[in-house]
């Protein structure tokens, strides 16, 4: 099994597109494109499959990361402003990135719209050949971001101390 793409609701496309590629670093492939609900297509018929009838249609872009994995944007017409993370409620709460370059990534996270959620924290901070850290950011739109110095595997090899 491989991770092919996750989806993420947006409330403006423009900045999203902005964010995603000037503070993280994706690119396009696919640029901000109309859908509308409708049933005469085969992306029409998914669409109300998937979203339900009467969903009024959603701007949707497609990017993708340097290592292949990619990120769809959604715009909703008929959109909450903003998203608010339960904690309590079970569901995907976040997704990750890596990046060599934390403090980089973070200066454009702020400078783009997002958000710092936390200090950068070390994973075994007693241990400097252990050297793996996270930090947990939001997007403009409250969506909740990792970012990670390490590979998954890099990171979770010991335990936590």
């Amino acid at each position: 099994m491989k991770m092919n793409h996750v989806g993420i609701m947006v409330g403006d496309m423009d900045k999203a597109v902005e964010f995603y590629t000037n503070a993280l670093g994706l690119r396009v492939v696919m640029g901000n494109t109309k859908v509308i609900e409708e049933r005469e297509t085969a992306i029409g018929r998914m669409c109300i499959a998937v979203f339900g009838e009467g969903f009024k249609g959603f701007n949707i872009a497609h990017l993708v990361t340097t290592d292949g994995i990619g990120v769809e944007l959604f715009e909703m017409k008929e959109r909450q402003e903003r998203h608010e993370v339960d904690f309590s409620r079970l569901g995907i709460f976040h997704f990750c990135l890596q990046t060599d370059d934390f403090a980089g990534v973070i200066e454009k996270v702020e400078k783009f719209g997002g958000k710092v959620r936390m200090d950068i924290m070390r994973y075994h901070p007693e241990d400097d050949n252990k050297p793996a850290k996270m930090v947990y950011l939001e997007d403009p739109f409250g969506n909740l971001f990792e970012l990670y110095s390490h590979t998954y595997e890099e990171t979770y090899a010991s335990d936590y101390e």
